[in-house]
């Protein structure tokens, strides 16, 4: 996913429910009346109409499939410009909707997700988009709604290695998300959707310890520093609040967060969004601490005018104190206080600060 968000107004796109919806409609109209419906439209929860053209319509097994080209709008999401493909199939009678994974949708494998293991990973949202429009296609068309339903996203295998997928126990391909069917561009609702799970997915499998990390460099850190699995390890990225907000529902014993110094920098100045664009690191509230850890005054104007909080933290290294672990330290207790302002007193919080090289430099709790 990019950092950078565009300048000007950006162009909202569609979620892979959505489009597995229309896709879906068409399949099932074929089905009833052997013609597909080309555009093809559906009714989303929040009373948009979107109107999708077909990239294929065909007979296949037993019924009929279409496919939709995935929007994503001004979006940076990694299914942008993938096919998605519903092929609808008669089923049992009075079987209702049953929902089957295709080429390149990942099965749950792990409990703690809000699908049972060994189930298409569809999400109850877009299960829920589909069977209302395939229910509303029923009262157009005068047809039963007992159907098996496959979704498929070719390619969707590899394009999950760009996701966080591999530690959710989703093997074998995408999961088919969206809770509106509209995709907000730099909303980044997948990621704070896959945090969210990640930490139901460890509460699940009884893990009482888990690390959510700013980056890699962090990441491998911690994961080295206590041994983690997979399963423990959270890819927090700049969502300290998303996981934080989570966690206070939904409490782990014990929480290590760790990153990077000026990523827990703007989280013990009390940003809950960490990126670059969406919060900024406060200089002169930077300066304040290095003096009161002994920074001179020349040390301090620097800090003040600094481009980065690197550079500050690279002009602590050059005092003949240990003042870089000192002020990585005060870093890494503002982090802490902030972080424990948003939990339950249900949580026991470590903060880890990390140089770029994986050097730890600051600890709290």
């Amino acid at each position: 996913m990019t950092n950078h968000k565009p300048e000007g107004t950006l162009r909202k796109g569609w979620t892979t429910g959505c489009c597995a919806a229309a896709a879906a409609v068409a399949a099932f109209e074929a089905l009833v009346s052997g013609n597909f419906q080309d555009p093809v439209s559906v009714n989303l929860p929040r009373g948009e109409t979107p109107t999708f053209a077909l990239s294929r319509a065909e007979a296949a097994g037993d019924g009929f499939q279409a496919g939709i080209i995935k929007d994503a709008g001004d979006d940076p999401d990694v299914t942008h410009g993938a096919e998605i493909i519903a092929l609808v199939e008669p089923g049992p009678a009075d079987s209702g909707v049953t929902f089957r994974a295709g080429d390149g949708v990942g099965t749950v494998t792990l409990p703690g997700l809000p699908l049972a293991v060994g189930e298409p990973a569809i999400n109850p949202a877009p299960r829920q988009i589909i069977t209302a429009n395939l229910e509303a296609a029923v009262e157009r068309l005068g047809h039963a709604c007992d159907v098996i339903v496959t979704i498929s996203i070719p390619g969707g295998q590899v394009l999950a290695e760009k996701t966080m997928n591999g530690r959710l126990g989703i093997k074998g391909g995408l999961s088919v998300l969206g809770t509106t069917g509209v995709v907000i561009p730099y909303s980044c609702a997948s990621w704070i959707h896959s945090i969210h799970r990640g930490v139901d997915v460890a509460r699940a499998g009884g893990i009482t310890h888990i690390a959510a990390a700013t980056g890699s460099t962090s990441e491998a850190a911690v994961r080295d520093l206590y041994k983690l699995s997979d399963r423990a390890l959270i890819d927090m990225g700049d969502f300290a609040g998303g996981l934080l907000k989570y966690l206070r529902q939904h409490p782990i014993e014990k929480v290590t967060i760790a990153g990077g110094f000026a990523k827990l920098l703007k989280l013990a100045q009390g940003h809950m969004d960490l990126h670059s664009s969406r919060s900024s690191v406060d200089f002169d509230d930077l300066a304040g601490k290095l003096a009161d850890l002994g920074g001179d005054d020349n040390a301090c104007r620097q800090a003040e005018t600094a481009n980065t909080a690197m550079e500050v933290l690279e002009l602590a290294k050059t005092f003949d104190l240990p003042l870089d672990r000192a002020l990585g330290d005060r870093v890494a207790l503002g982090a802490r206080e902030t972080a424990l302002a948003a939990l339950s007193g249900d949580v026991e919080l470590e903060v880890l600060v990390f140089d770029r090289t994986g050097g730890q430099i600051g600890r709290a709790g």
